[in-house]
């Protein structure tokens, strides 16, 4: 079952890194949901922290991809718990965080 999820899984890996290198580094903060350009205080602060974001759960799915594959842990179920938990955490702390670079 290794590879059937592993492969999705790096996939999903590659679209998200994409995104987040695309607002990272070439600043295109419309991909951003709910990005209003009249509230923005800082593009270039908003496009860094949320596109580091972005490549951290990317790098994230990359772990558990090889986890899959690996399976290190005899295809316990708990790698996608604690990848959920930090998926939501991550995700939280970007919303949170993004409020920062916006004046309303």
């Amino acid at each position: 079952m290794g590879a059937t999820e592993a492969i999705p899984a790096l996939f999903s890996a590659g679209v998200i890194a994409a995104l987040g290198i695309a607002i990272k580094y070439f600043g295109m903060v419309n991909l951003i949901a709910g990005y209003d350009p009249e509230k923005v205080t800082d593009e270039e602060g908003l496009a860094d922290f949320v596109g580091t974001n972005a490549l951290y759960i990317s790098g994230l799915t990359v772990i558990v991809a090889v986890i899959e594959y690996a399976q290190p842990f005899g295809g316990d179920r708990y790698v996608w718990f604690v990848y959920l938990v930090c998926v939501v955490l991550l995700t939280a702390w970007t919303v949170w965080g993004a409020q920062r670079y916006s004046s309303g």
